[in-house]
Order: structure tokens, then C-alpha cells, then sequence
């Protein structure tokens, strides 16, 4: 069969897998796309410009989070498309195109681990591998209906994945299901004590208000109706929760919290390639050279000042979260529609913007953060993000298979906006 450009690489023929596993064990069934970040031997790495795959060597050792699930038994069927340095949330990429969304067609796939996305989202393979920094796991889970994860910061292996930001440089994954979602926790994460085999709901959800007020209202309405259907309701057969709701801090410290977010995150992607971009400024692609030439204006002073604020904001978002799990909107609202995307500028910048809001929480506190698929009252795809304490990735994976069991009906979302 022939790949589809915009979401393979290399690779992408189900019956003939880029590279066979390499042992048996719990993966056995289960073939990956591997986002183009991460090496793997024998072959290049592209992160999303051609111009930059044209000058790869190619890599001498797999990278251990793909060996890992090379051991388990999984195969890997294909390196798939990223936008461009891992940059962007969008999934446009200006050079390769936009991979699809089988969801909504109409409507842009997510990125930057839009490639991966994609393949599972259209049943080529189970298990997208891909990174999150700034919500590449959770964006496109969300656009897409599937379940993804981010993974506690330094949780897993990031030797050999060409990094973006190592402050926030995270391993992902998505699938189409809780269970595999599990799976692939069981190979890549650490394993914990007996107790964690013996994980129940805890008692209580925390939301944070202000946060809804943020999102497009149907996305606001969904994730609501999906939080409060697990809260205590007189008559209802359903096991309930207890909700607390947390104060958040004032938007304005919250929007200095994105920025100081970003500085941190521009000046280290700068660091990291901002070599070789200064002499391919003309590969790259509009929107993201736009963002490195910003990046490479922020000073060292600045930086400083970013760091001391997030430091600041990592301990107020840990308290939030303690040892229970925070729910909020995993994007700002659903896919942007391609008609608008291809516009470019202010459309895709504001819905980033928006979406950063959120997603920086987990990027700037370390948390492991899980999108649990959900849907408007008009039937698009969205998605509740839940977010767990340093080190809780697998009881929040399950945590969030019993959420998800749990939900109201869509027609309970669809009588709640109404």
C-alpha cells in the first residue's frame, strides 16, 4: 500500500512494519507510530522539515522508550509526521500538509504529534508514541477523540528524542482505548508498590471555575456535565464524588504564568537548534520560523525572571492538585476548522494562545496529565483533562477508565447546554 505523505514519514504499510518487534510480552498485539523525534537505528530523524531529514545522519541506537516497546512485543509500523521542531499545535505542517482528522474532516488533526494522532485515529495503528511540552499529546487526543497521556516530567527515558524544551519535554502516547492507553503505561513507566495495583477513586474531584470561563462554551458545557456527573446527586445509581471547588489565581497572574511558560520554553528551544536555523531560515515553515525568530529575541535576563515565576507557579499548582486529581478543558475548543486554519495568523495564534492557558499548568507543575475523550452537545470531539500528583501515571490512567465509565450519556451533555 502506499503511505499517506501527510501522516508517514517513513513507513506506514500495516502489513509490513518498519521495524518487527524485537521479543514478546504485553504488547505483542500492538503496532506504533513513532512520532519523528525519536531515533531509531538505521533510519534519520526529520522533525517535521525536510531540509533538516536532507542533513540527518542516520542514528546508530534506538531511542529506550521506542526499545522498550520494541521488547514488549509492539512493532513499529511507521515514523510519523510531527509539525515542524515540535513547535506548533496545530498539526499544518507547511511542508508535508495537514494530516486528517477522521473525527471531523473538516477540521484540523492537532499537533505537534499530529502524525501519530492520526494513524491511530484512523485504525492504521493502536499506539501513537508521541511528546508532549506544551499539550502535543493532549491537543490533538482531544481533536480527535482519543485517549492520550503526558507523562510525570522525567518519568521516562528522553535519551535520544530530539528535544524541544527539556524543562518541559515529556514522553506521550495515544491510543483509542483506556485499556492499551494502560498497556503501554505498564511497559514505560516504573513500577510502583503493591498498593498501586489496588487503586479506587479517591474521594474527591477538584475543578478550578475560572478555567471554564476561558473555553469555547460547548467545550466548557461538556467537560462541566462530565464533572458534575460524578459529584454527589440524590437518586442517582452511579458511585459519586465529592467536588471541591479551588480558587484559581487572578487572569492576570495567570496569563504571566503562560508567558513566563513560554520564555522558558523559547529560550531552550533556541538553545537547541537555534544554530542551524539561523542559516535555514528560508526551510522553514512561516508560522513556526515566526516563533524562532521571537525565541531568539528573549534574553538571558528575561529567562531568569521566568523562572523564578514558574517556580512559584509549580508550587501552587501542586498544592491544587495534592493527592486527589484536577479536572479541567484539555483545549480551548474543539478542532479549528481547516478553511479557517489555511487562513493562518490570528485564527490558529489565539485558539494556541487560548489552549496554552491550559496546558501549561502541567507543563509548568511536572503533573501527568490524561485526556479522557468527550463530546460536545453538537457532536465534536473534545476532552476532559485530568491531572494527577508526580509519579501517579498509572493510577491516573485508571483513575480515568473509571471516570470515563462513569460519564453521563451524550444526550445528558446535549440536555445540559440546551
Amino acid at each position: 500500500m502506499t503511505a499517506e505523505p501527510t501522516i508517514w514519514r517513513a513507513g506506514g504499510d500495516p502489513d509490513s512494519p518498519l521495524v518487527p518487534s524485537s521479543g514478546t510480552g504485553p504488547l505483542s498485539v500492538q503496532s506504533v507510530a513513532v512520532k519523528d523525534l525519536y531515533a531509531i537505528a538505521g533510519h534519520r530523524i526529520g522533525a517535521g522539515n525536510p531540509t533538516w531529514l536532507a542533513e540527518a545522519a542516520e542514528q546508530t541506537a534506538t531511542a529506550p522508550a521506542v526499545a522498550h516497546l520494541l521488547q514488549a512485543g509492539a512493532a513499529i509500523t511507521g515514523i510519523a509526521q510531527t509539525d515542524e521542531f515540535a513547535l506548533s499545535l496545530a498539526g499544518t505542517n507547511q511542508h508535508y500538509g495537514t494530516p486528517p482528522n477522521p473525527a471531523v474532516p473538516d477540521r484540523i488533526s492537532g499537533g505537534s504529534s499530529s502524525g501519530s494522532a492520526a494513524a491511530v485515529a484512523l485504525g492504521q495503528v493502536s499506539v501513537g508514541l508521541g511528546t508532549d511540552t506544551g499539550g502535543s499529546i493532549r491537543v490533538p487526543a482531544s481533536y480527535q477523540g482519543l485517549w492520550g497521556i503526558r507523562s510525570t516530567h522525567g518519568a521516562i527515558s528522553r535519551e535520544r528524542l530530539l528535544p524541544l524544551a527539556r524543562s518541559f519535554d515529556t514522553v506521550g502516547w495515544m491510543t483509542r482505548d483506556a485499556e492499551t492507553l494502560g498497556l503501554v503505561a505498564e511497559v514505560l513507566l516504573p513500577a510502583r508498590d503493591e498498593a498501586e495495583q489496588r487503586v479506587t477513586l479517591p474521594p474527591e474531584l477538584r475543578v478550578i471555575p475560572s478555567l471554564f470561563d476561558q473555553v469555547d462554551p460547548e467545550v466548557a458545557a461538556a467537560v462541566r456535565t462530565a464533572v458534575d456527573g460524578m459529584t454527589e446527586h440524590q437518586g442517582s445509581r452511579r458511585p459519586r464524588l465529592h467536588l471541591k471547588r479551588l480558587d484559581g489565581v487572578s487572569p492576570e497572574m495567570h496569563a504571566a504564568w503562560l508567558e513566563s511558560f513560554r520564555i522558558i520554553q523559547m529560550r531552550e528551544a533556541w538553545a537547541n537548534h537555534g544554530e542551524w536555523i539561523s542559516s535555514h531560515w528560508e526551510a522553514m515553515a512561516d508560522d513556526v520560523g515566526a516563533r524562532f525568530r521571537t525565541a531568539s529575541q528573549f534574553s538571558a535576563d528575561q529567562e531568569q525572571q521566568a523562572r523564578a515565576l514558574a517556580a512559584g507557579a509549580r508550587r501552587i499548582i501542586r498544592d491544587w492538585v495534592g493527592d486527589s486529581v484536577l479536572a479541567l478543558p484539555s483545549a480551548a475548543g474543539p478542532a479549528p476548522l481547516r478553511s479557517e486554519a489555511a487562513l493562518g495568523g490570528d485564527v490558529i495564534e489565539e485558539h494556541r494562545r487560548g489552549t496554552m492557558m491550559l496546558t501549561c499548568l502541567a507543563g509548568l507543575a511536572g503533573l501527568p496529565a490524561v485526556n479522557v475523550p468527550l463530546r460536545t452537545a453538537a457532536g465534536l470531539p473534545t476532552g476532559v483533562c485530568l491531572l494527577g500528583a508526580p509519579g501517579s501515571d498509572r493510577e491516573l490512567i485508571r483513575w480515568a477508565q473509571q471516570f470515563h465509565a462513569q460519564l453521563p450519556s451524550t444526550q445528558e451533555i446535549h440536555d445540559e447546554a440546551q
